[in-house]
């Protein structure tokens, strides 16, 4: 039946085949022979509001029967005013230019463009290369590749763009000595990492940091107290821009509308670009967007000075009105502060996994978590790469969704499970995925 689509980060031939989802509804997917699935993975990272949502299907409807396509090349549209004015209201401080996209990927490569051409605009030519985190995530696409810190999606497309340099991320169950009981020292050290960096590279040739406020390849990785705030301080000092990659992080994911002003966890920073996609429409239609401050904006406000960047589906109609509708589901059903209600349930419903022999940690913010697994609890040793192999593809990803979880088993990093439902999961759906987590978990330790 799929002899003709080619999937995405898939596997084809020798015998493997592709389940095929036909319908959702609320936190549940279906498959084509109608057994139904707990999404924890909200679609991927997407789904905020959950399946089956007919309201943003008749606005979709309605923005097309009244202006189905038109580019932002030059002209503007009133949905794409509309959502801009909404966003720029959400973001911190003067992080209110919103230029849109379709995607994450786009988002990210449309940040890394900005920054190059500002830094020509305002006397700084030579600064062109970007930092970001190893076996971090930040896209495809040839410019957002260079950015992401994972040497195997590199290498079959190598060369990639050059300029984009590596620094350790904040993985604190993976932190160094002295660190490993320290994680505000922990925070300085990798940040100053940062700092390190800029001055081996020279500050005038860096132009952008780009960093998650939890990363996501690797695990959830939340950030160590004090660590944005110091990479602010440094980015400061070096006339560096600081761009949040909140693709996965906005929109809820871990309480807030953007990850970079909420007040819980070690946030609260005010970058110069945000990155963001996923849920801004809950994938009800593609949207993404690079939000710029008005420092970035003001060489282009000149009346002659143009950002020679764009998509055809950029900002396209019919997604912003759906990402308008989609807002303000969030506000009406009070979503944020739901997972923020909610938050510390799910994180107490997955630490009871600690008691698995092969679970290490498990870590992450709002509804956004991982579980690293390990061979051995107390020296943290991790699988080897033909045991991970064995061990994610070829039993945990199936075996969980067999048994009725849609999830991720990921290898990008240490091998993790990660989880991630709809904004609109309660303790029920805690229960029902830590539930099947630790039966297939126990039995995959067995195989072992």
């Amino acid at each position: 039946m799929t002899d003709h689509l080619w999937l995405h980060f898939a596997r084809h031939g020798a015998g493997v085949t592709h389940p095929i989802i036909t319908r959702g509804e609320g936190v549940t997917i279906f498959d084509d022979r109608g057994k139904s699935y707990l999404d924890a993975l909200s679609g991927l990272f997407t789904v905020q509001v959950g399946h089956g949502r007919t309201e943003l299907a008749e606005v979709a409807a309605r923005q097309a029967s009244t202006l189905a396509y038109f580019p932002l090349w030059g002209y503007a549209t009133p949905t794409a005013i509309e959502l801009a004015e909404r966003l720029a209201h959400y973001a911190p401080g003067e992080v209110n230019r919103v230029f849109f996209t379709t995607g994450g990927s786009e988002a990210v490569e449309t940040a890394w463009k900005l920054a190059k051409q500002y830094f020509k605009l305002t006397g700084k030519p030579g600064k062109h290369k970007v930092i970001s985190r190893s076996i971090a995530y930040h896209g495809t696409t040839h410019g957002a590749l260079a950015i992401t810190g994972l040497p195997s999606y590199k290498a079959p497309f190598e060369p990639v763009t050059p300029g984009g340099f590596r620094v350790p991320n904040t993985n604190f169950y993976r932190a160094p000595e002295p660190f490993a009981h320290d994680d505000k020292a922990f925070g300085r050290w990798a940040a100053d990492r940062i700092a390190e960096a800029i001055e081996f590279e020279g500050p005038d040739t860096v132009a952008a940091v780009f960093l998650e406020p939890v990363q996501n390849a690797g695990g959830a990785i939340p950030p160590p107290p004090g660590y944005f705030g110091r990479v602010r301080e440094i980015c400061d000092a070096y006339d560096v821009l600081l761009v949040s990659d909140e693709v996965i992080c906005a929109f809820g994911r871990i309480g807030s509308m953007f990850a970079c002003s909420s007040d819980i966890g070690d946030f609260g920073y005010v970058p110069d670009m945000i990155t963001c996609a996923k849920g801004m429409t809950s994938g009800y239609s593609p949207l993404g967007a690079m939000i710029a401050t008005e420092r970035l904006f003001e060489p282009f406000n000149d009346g002659s000075t143009v950002f020679p960047h764009g998509y055809t589906f950029g900002g396209h109609p019919v997604s912003a009105a759906v990402g308008l509708a989609n807002l303000d589901i969030f506000e009406r059903e009070g979503l944020n502060d739901r997972v923020r209600h909610h938050a510390p349930a799910f994180r107490a419903t997955l630490e009871k996994l600690h008691d698995l022999p092969i679970v290490g940690d498990v870590r992450g913010e709002g509804y956004f978590y991982g579980i690293e697994l390990v061979k051995d609890k107390a020296t943290k040793e991790t699988f080897s790469d033909t045991e991970c192999e064995r061990l994610l593809h070829g039993y945990l990803s199936p075996a969980l969704f067999e048994a009725g979880l849609y999830c991720r088993a990921d290898d990008r990093g240490d091998p993790v499970i990660q989880v991630a439902p709809p904004l609109i999961s309660g303790q029920a759906e805690f229960d029902t995925i830590e539930s099947i987590l630790r039966s297939v978990l126990t039995e995959a330790w067995a195989r072992l």
